[in-house]
């Protein structure tokens, strides 16, 4: 766990285990006491508290001689449309500045798969469930060591010129648009997470460590999604810079965002 995050423990756990049940990992049943106890190094009662939290906000239940299972009233994030924090973008402006990323640092290729569309891939796509799509996680780096955890989901019948050894040398926008896709933009919303063991072990980091997560649907020029991302960011290594811009009157106090860039160091 994160010792200089103040938070408790306990509390820790839960953001992680929340996030992860937010992404369907537990459909097959949530790990057990001693399973935690191990993953995050604590205590067992740092953990039944952890899991008396999620009983307590009904996203887990707990049953003797059945385990946790997930319940399925976890709150969405605010999608492209709503309230949430969305961000429009135009291909000029952020799109660019990520294949510039791209290009200037390196990466490790995890897994490339192609699976059946989750409920959520598939509304963010716009896919039938089940639909075949393929799943990439990636780890990308500078010298100085690892930056993002990234893991993306393309349609299937977009992705079949592309696999491993492609996405080891380039970006999938430019993949993309080598197999015919004209790329138009992207709806991007951004928020917080806390590292859980895996994501924490590639990046080098603590279990608990606080993430930037950032939510990426890209679409072509007729508004089709292509591409799916959901990106974990070392926050002490990646920023977004915005330039903007006011609209109206003094009264209207209105900005907008004119230009935005990733820097990494």
């Amino acid at each position: 766990m994160a010792h200089t995050l103040p938070l408790p423990k306990y509390h820790q756990i839960y953001l992680v285990l929340r996030e992860q049940l937010h992404e369907g990992l537990f459909a097959q049943g949530v790990p057990g006491e001693h399973a935690l106890m191990r993953q995050f190094g604590v205590a067992r009662v740092t953990v039944r508290r952890a899991l008396q939290e999620l009983a307590g906000e009904g996203l887990i239940a707990r049953e003797r001689g059945r385990g946790t299972r997930a319940l399925s009233s976890i709150t969405r994030p605010a999608t492209a449309g709503g309230n949430g924090r969305t961000k429009t973008t135009r291909l000029t402006g952020l799109l660019e500045n990520l294949v510039s990323t791209s290009l200037n640092t390196t990466v490790r290729v995890l897994e490339v798969t192609s699976v059946g569309a989750s409920a959520d891939v598939a509304q963010a796509l716009r896919v039938m469930p089940g639909d075949t799509v393929q799943k990439a996680v990636r780890v990308r780096s500078t010298r100085e060591g690892p930056l993002s955890h990234i893991t993306t989901w393309v349609p299937g019948d977009l992705a079949t010129q592309f696999g491993k050894r492609e996405l080891a040398k380039k970006p999938i926008l430019m993949l993309l648009e080598e197999s015919g896709v004209r790329v138009g933009g992207a709806r991007q919303t951004i928020s917080a997470r806390l590292a859980d063991a895996q994501v924490a072990s590639h990046l080098g980091i603590a279990v608990g460590s606080a993430l930037l997560a950032v939510r990426r649907l890209i679409h072509d020029e007729q508004g089709r999604p292509v591409q799916w991302l959901h990106g974990l960011y070392r926050p002490d290594r990646y920023e977004y810079q915005m330039q903007l811009s006011r609209v109206g009157d003094i009264a209207a106090k209105v900005w907008v965002s004119s230009e935005l860039s990733a820097q990494f160091h």
